[in-house]
């Protein structure tokens, strides 16, 4: 006589793990496309040159001024009688303030605005901003 074998299946529970990984990509994407968004807000087109400014490790200011001549600083839109005022309020003792202009802004433009940024007391330096050449 043959003793029949029960074959026991045991039903094992199992996590469904792919609308995670469906989630987690479409999370991933969506902050792969509006990370660039927000570090080039403003659009500069900035001169090329071979020395590159240190930053320190505190917070600088920077102001930016576009090809329209729209002033902005530290991102926000301003006129230029409001920049000062702003400045004023915002200075830290010895402070560095980064100018970025636009290739296509007139060299006297920027000359007067880092003249009247120097005069602000508690700016320590005013660095005119570039783009490394390659």
């Amino acid at each position: 006589m043959q003793l029949k074998r029960r074959s026991r299946t045991e039903h094992q529970p199992e996590v469904n793990v792919i609308p995670l990984i469906d989630v987690s990509l479409m999370l991933l994407l969506v902050f792969m496309v509006t990370t660039p968004m927000l570090h080039h807000g403003i659009k500069v087109e900035l001169p090329k040159g071979k020395a590159q400014e240190t930053r320190s490790l505190e917070e600088d200011l920077v102001v930016h001024i576009d090809k329209n001549n729209n002033l902005f600083l530290s991102g926000q839109p301003t006129t230029s009688t409001k920049l000062e005022s702003q400045l004023k309020s915002t200075v830290k003792k010895d402070q560095t303030v980064f100018v970025k202009a636009d290739r296509g802004i007139s060299y006297g433009t920027v000359i007067e605005l880092v003249d009247r940024i120097k005069q602000i007391e508690g700016i320590k330096y005013v660095a005119l901003a570039t783009e490394r050449k390659a």
